[in-house]
C-alpha cells in the first residue's frame, strides 16, 4: 500500500462504479473522485489501499491529460487493469483524467498528515486509535453475547486461512506476496505473525493436507511439507506439478482439501463476461496432493473464492461472484452446492438462477442450469465461508452457513462488508441475516472481510485484507 508505482490494478478498482455517477450532470470531476476514487486513492489523492496520485514516479507514462486517457480507456492488462472504454464514455474518461493531471505534480502528502481510510490508517499506526488493534471495536454490531476483538495485527492483504491441529492459523495474502503463520500466544487470545515466504505471486489459496500446506499462486501450486514443524525456519517448498490457466483477470486460485482427500481448487473466468464453456477456465477442478488426477468437478462457476464440504452430507458449497456492468441490482451473487461431479452452475448464460445473459444466452434458458441455494445479493461479493462446527456458540449457530461478503466496489450505493449467518435444516436454507456488521460505516470502509474459520476453543475468525488485520468472534452467554 505504501508502494509510490501507479498500479493499475487499484487505478481500475478505485473507477469501477465511476460510470454509474458521471451519468449525472450537476457533478464536478471532484466530487465524482470523491464518491468512486477516494476509498482507494484517499480523499486527497495521498494514496490509501491504492497508490497516491500526486507527485511519484508514474510507470506508465508521464501524467498527462492523453495519457491518462489512454492509461483509463485501453488499460494495462499485464498489471490486471481493464479497458474502461466499453463502460465510460470519452467525456467521461476526460473529465476525471483533467482531475488527476490537474494534481498528479502537486507534492505527496505526508503519511502522518494524510486523510486516509480509518482501517489504512490503522495499519501504518495502530496505536493512533483508542480502540483495540488500531480499530475502533464499537462499530461492530453482532447478536446478543457475542463479542469480537483483533487476535492478530499486521497481517497485510489477509486472505485465505486454514487451522493445523496444533492451533496455527496459516493465511494466504493477494498482493502482499506473503504467507503467514498466526502463532497464538498463551493467552490464546491474540496470536503473533510469522512470514513463512514471500515474493511470491498473489497467493490467495492455502489448505492442509498430511500435514503439508498448499499454497495456490496465479500461475503454480506449491507445497510446504511438515509445515507446522518449519513454519518458523523460513521453509523450504515443492512445486506440485500440475497445468491450470495463468490468465491474471479472476485467476488468484484458492484451494480446499475435500473429505475425499484430494484438492478442490477453481480457475474462474479471464473476463467480466465471455464464453467460457470450451475452454478450461470458469470452472472447479480436483486433483490429488501430487497433482495427478486433475479432473474437472464443476462447470460455469464465474469467480468462486470460497469453498466449504457440510459437515453432515460432505457436499461441496461454494460462492460465486455475479458479473458486473448490468446495473446495481443484478444479477445477485450466489451461495451453491456441487454434491456431485458434472454440474453445470449457468455461467455466461444465467445469472442468479434466473437471468439470462443479454449477450451470451442465445436458446438457453435458466432452468437447464444448477441454480443457487441462496441469492447473496447483487456486487455484495462472496468469498470465504464455513460451517460452524465448534461447542462455543450456541445450537441454533452450529453446522450452518457463514458467508464473508468482502463488499461492492462498483455499486452506487455500497453493499455488502459484512459476515452472513444462512441458517439450515436438511441442508435447505431457512433465512440469511447479519451476523457482523460494521467493516462499511456510512459509506466509510473501515474493512473488507474475506474469509472464516474455527478454532479449537470455538471461536471464529475473520480474515480483513483492506485492514490487514484478523478479527476473533467469542460468545461468552452474557
Amino acid at each position: 500500500m505504501k508502494h509510490i508505482a501507479l498500479r493499475a490494478a487499484s487505478f481500475g478498482m478505485a473507477l469501477a462504479s465511476f460510470a454509474a455517477h458521471a451519468a449525472t450532470p450537476a457533478l464536478t470531476a471532484e466530487k465524482l473522485y470523491q464518491a468512486n476514487c477516494a476509498v482507494c486513492h484517499g480523499s486527497k489523492l495521498e494514496g490509501a489501499v491504492g497508490p497516491t496520485l500526486r507527485d511519484h514516479t508514474w510507470l506508465h507514462g508521464a501524467p498527462t491529460k492523453a495519457n491518462l486517457i489512454k492509461v483509463i480507456s485501453k488499460g494495462v492488462p499485464e498489471k490486471d487493469m481493464p479497458a474502461w472504454s466499453p463502460t465510460l464514455s470519452a467525456k467521461q474518461i476526460a473529465m476525471l483524467a483533467d482531475y488527476i493531471a490537474a494534481n498528479a505534480n502537486k507534492p505527496a502528502i505526508a503519511a502522518a498528515s494524510a486523510a486516509k481510510p480509518a482501517a489504512v490508517a490503522a495499519v501504518a499506526a495502530p496505536a493512533a486509535r483508542t480502540a483495540q488493534g488500531g480499530v475502533d471495536l464499537s462499530g461492530f454490531k453482532l447478536p446478543k453475547g457475542f463479542h469480537i476483538s483483533v487476535y492478530a495485527n499486521e497481517v497485510a492483504a489477509a486472505r485465505s486461512m486454514v487451522v493445523s491441529d496444533n492451533g496455527v492459523v496459516y493465511v494466504g495474502s493477494r498482493k502482499a506476496g506473503k504467507v503467514y503463520a498466526l502463532v497464538p500466544r498463551g493467552d490464546k487470545q491474540t496470536a503473533d505473525v510469522v512470514t513463512i515466504a514471500e515474493g511470491l505471486d498473489s497467493p490467495i489459496g492455502v489448505t492442509l493436507l498430511n500435514g503439508a500446506l498448499y499454497v495456490g499462486e496465479i500461475s503454480r501450486v506449491i507445497r510446504f511439507d511438515n509445515i507446522d514443524k518449519r513454519y518458523a525456519q523460513k521453509p523450504s517448498y515443492e512445486v506440485v506439478k500440475v497445468s491450470l490457466p495463468t490468465d491474471k483477470w479472476h485467476g488468484e486460485k484458492i484451494m480446499k482439501a475435500g473429505p475425499d482427500g484430494k484438492l478442490y481448487i477453481p480457475v474462474g473466468a479471464p473476463c467480466n463476461i465471455c464464453d467460457t464453456d470450451e475452454t478450461r477456465s470458469a470452472k472447479i477442478y480436483r486433483m490429488n496432493g501430487d497433482g495427478s488426477g486433475l479432473e474437472e468437478y464443476a462447470r460455469g462457476v464465474r469467480n468462486t473464492v470460497g469453498f466449504a464440504f457440510h459437515p453432515i452430507t460432505k457436499a461441496l458449497w461454494f460462492t460465486d461472484n455475479g458479473r458486473d456492468e448490468m446495473g446495481d441490482n443484478t444479477p445477485s451473487c450466489e451461495l451453491n452446492i456441487a454434491p456431485k461431479l458434472g454440474l453445470h452452475f449457468g455461467f455466461p448464460y444465467c445469472h442468479g438462477g434466473v437471468v439470462p445473459d443479454p449477450q451470451f444466452a442465445g436458446s438457453h434458458t435458466c432452468e437447464e442450469f444448477e441454480p443457487p441455494v441462496a441469492k447473496l445479493g447483487p456486487h455484495v461479493a462472496p468469498l470465504g465461508l464455513t460451517f460452524y462446527t465448534g461447542k462455543q456458540f450456541p445450537e441454533a449457530y452450529r453446522n450452518n452457513v457463514y458467508v464473508a461478503e468482502h463488499g461492492s466496489w462498483n455499486r452506487t450505493t455500497k453493499s455488502g462488508y459484512s459476515v452472513r449467518l444462512i441458517t439450515l435444516y436438511n441442508s435447505k436454507i431457512v433465512s440469511d441475516t447479519a451476523f457482523i456488521d460494521g467493516w462499511l460505516r456510512g459509506e466509510e470502509v473501515v474493512g473488507r472481510p474475506v474469509d472464516l474459520v474455527t478454532l479449537a476453543d470455538g471461536s471464529m475468525l475473520v480474515s480483513d485484507d483492506y485492514g490487514g488485520r484478523i478479527y476473533r468472534v467469542t460468545y461468552d452467554g452474557k
